[in-house]
């Protein structure tokens, strides 16, 4: 386990060493950047550490609606409620929507969020391949009697792929189908605007689909959002008992993704940058003879036959200064890798001391499947 002994940013402190850092989520490079941590220093001298109560109650502030109202910005939508953490937003769609689909759709590696959410219910269940939309289909033809309800990843936590979206969204207007997009590693990146996968693919306004948020990795802040329509989120608000007995976000988190907002507002070509980044690093590494994704995420994985090779290529990246953890996360891939994740701080240089030392590593041990 990586301890860590400062804040997040392309370097870490570790156990008293200095790192390079392509560990995380911090994508745009936010959750240390001095006007966001300035604004939750303010709300904290301003507010206290905790409203201490549910939103529902005493708990909602004058900065929670300012932080849902930039939030329907960012989006453009019509209303944004925000919630305590990204993992419950699956499971509050799924509360809300509960009585417009009768059978669940998944890809079978989405987040575990997603898991947890659809076995709460006693819906159908039904895995397709992964990014099949030609499987999905065919399952989606096989029971032509339910109310289905489609659920994917935007861009997959562990190997950084973009879930196919311009192929599922005519199966989404054939069949019927409602359509819940887990945006959590797209929001802030995918898109022309950072508006997430829907936007990546151009796919129109369809109140058909719904996605599911956070602002803790691009966004560099804390807590779970879900934008639409005002019927939605009223809904949310109303029959949503996660949302109803949860404790609302605290001051410090709604002033960082306030300040965050701001500075992706005045940065526009932000998201454009770290995807720059991560397309000439990944380039390069599938050159070296590596097996990793293709889509150009800020996400990098680099992928193994054996759990060996990738616990000690992470090793030795670590023993020389880098840390790239070894991923041992909750799924149903079997799959073993390391996770580059590329941030918008990232240095050239940083990216070609990570690109020499995988190629000494590899001259080294040379696994023949890579």
């Amino acid at each position: 386990m990586i301890l860590l002994n400062s804040s997040i940013g392309n370097y870490v402190i570790s156990n008293g060493k200095r790192y390079s850092y392509f560990g995380g989520n911090n994508y745009l490079g936010l959750s240390s950047h001095p006007a966001v941590k300035e604004a939750s220093i303010k709300a904290i001298e301003k507010y206290g550490i905790n409203f201490s109560a549910s939103r529902r109650t005493t708990g909602t502030a004058d900065i929670h609606l300012e932080l849902e109202s930039k939030l329907s910005d960012f989006k453009g939508s019509q209303d944004t409620v925000i919630f305590a953490s990204g993992y419950q937003g699956n499971s509050i769609l799924l509360e809300v929507l509960k009585d417009k689909f009768s059978a669940v759709f998944i890809d079978q590696f989405a987040h575990p969020s997603i898991i947890t959410a659809v076995h709460y219910g006693n819906k159908d269940i039904y895995y397709y391949n992964h990014c099949d939309a030609e499987h999905l289909q065919k399952l989606l033809d096989h029971h032509k009697d339910s109310f289905p309800l489609i659920i994917t990843d935007g861009i997959f936590a562990l190997t950084g792929e973009i879930a196919p979206l311009d192929r599922i969204y005519p199966l989404i207007k054939q069949y019927h189908a409602l359509m819940i997009v887990d945006d959590a590693h797209s929001t802030g990146i995918l898109g022309k605007t950072g508006k997430g996968t829907p936007e990546h693919f151009n796919l129109p306004g369809d109140e058909n689909i719904y996605q599911s948020e956070t602002m803790s990795k691009a966004l560099g802040a804390y807590g779970g959002f879900i934008s639409g329509s005002t019927i939605l989120t009223d809904s949310i608000r109303e029959k949503s008992a996660i949302y109803q007995s949860s404790t609302a976000l605290p001051p410090p988190v709604v002033a960082a993704g306030i300040a965050s907002l701001g500075i992706i507002s005045e940065n526009p070509d932000l998201h454009k940058q770290v995807l720059e980044k991560a397309d000439r690093l990944r380039k390069e590494i599938i050159s070296q003879g590596f097996k990793t994704n293709q889509d150009n995420t800020p996400i990098i994985s680099v992928m193994f036959p054996d759990m060996r090779y990738a616990k000690s290529l992470s090793s030795f990246l670590e023993n020389n200064g880098v840390i790239v953890p070894f991923m041992n996360y909750p799924s149903k891939q079997d799959l073993h890798m390391i996770r580059i994740a590329v941030s918008a701080t990232h240095t050239n240089d940083q990216a070609d001391e990570l690109l020499e030392l995988l190629k000494k590593w590899k001259n080294r041990n040379q696994p023949g499947s890579t």
